[in-house]
């Protein structure tokens, strides 16, 4: 006998695939739909704050899946990799404990996996080969955008996660696709976090979070000063480009945030 198919929303902690997993709830709710955290140990509180938000809004957990604390964890991982820190060009961490847990977690199972890809974005967000899984995508179909998806979370009472006030990407604390002012603000809001990411690195061989930047120097007020102004900088040209287009950008949620940013692991930051 032929299975049922499973429908899945990979949550990230992000504000597209939390919209999205609200958007299922109160839209298709005929369907059985299993929402999946994939937890590294290494996220944010803010993050696991946020999830709890999710589920009190949801009525049912959020599976939490994992490569294990100790004997599976990022440590473990990092050894097995040489001490050689994830980095964009080698995203071991999004592999083995992200995309290994999914896929161990829907099995050989047909799968619909939900992706919160929005209407107004040009990018494609398969995470898994399994033939298995079919990816779909809601809000392309619907054609929900950015405004779309914060009027989804400011309706709810679910809102964005706390820490989209000095960062824009959900992930590990010490994610690298991170701006330098983003850790800056690490230092800041969460100064044990940064101090423990700063235990991982070896600036003598060669590996640190930032190319050629040991995290040592966000410390450095100076530093911290030259930041700061040219995030600014950034920021005033990027809005410059143009006025507001929509309800988002003209509350301060601008798109333009996020052009120019290198492309983040999907399964991490949606």
């Amino acid at each position: 006998m032929e299975r049922e198919p499973r429908h899945i929303v990979l949550v990230s902690g992000g504000k597209d695939s939390t919209a999205l997993a609200l958007w299922l709830r109160d839209h298709r709710p005929e369907l059985e739909v299993e929402y999946v955290f994939c937890d590294t140990h290494k996220e944010l509180p803010e993050t696991y704050e946020y999830l709890t938000r999710i589920e009190a809004y949801l009525g049912k957990p959020v599976t939490r899946l994992s490569s294990g604390l100790g004997e599976r964890g990022f440590d473990h991982w990092l050894k097995i990799y040489g001490d050689y820190l994830p980095a964009p060009n080698m995203r071991w961490c999004t592999k083995k404990l992200k995309i290994e847990p999914f896929e161990e977690y829907v099995g050989d199972d047909p799968v619909y996996l939900y992706i919160g890809i929005r209407a107004d974005e040009h990018r494609e967000g398969y995470i898994s080969t399994k033939p298995n899984v079919i990816p779909l995508y809601p809000f392309r179909e619907e054609g929900i955008t950015k405004e779309g998806v914060l009027r989804i979370l400011e309706d709810s009472g679910v809102g964005l996660p706390e820490y989209y006030s000095w960062r824009t990407r959900s992930g590990c604390y010490f994610c690298f696709f991170q701006r330098k002012s983003e850790w800056v603000g690490l230092t800041e809001t969460h100064p044990e976090l940064f101090a423990r990411a700063k235990e991982y690195e070896k600036p003598d061989e060669g590996f640190t979070w930032v190319q050629g930047e040991p995290l040592d120097s966000f410390e450095d007020p100076a530093r911290v000063e030259d930041i700061r102004r040219k995030e600014s900088d950034r920021k005033e040209r990027l809005a410059a480009r143009r006025k507001p287009r929509n309800l988002a950008e003209a509350f301060g949620f601008m798109e333009s945030d996020e052009i120019d940013e290198p492309a983040g692991c999907l399964i991490c930051h949606l």
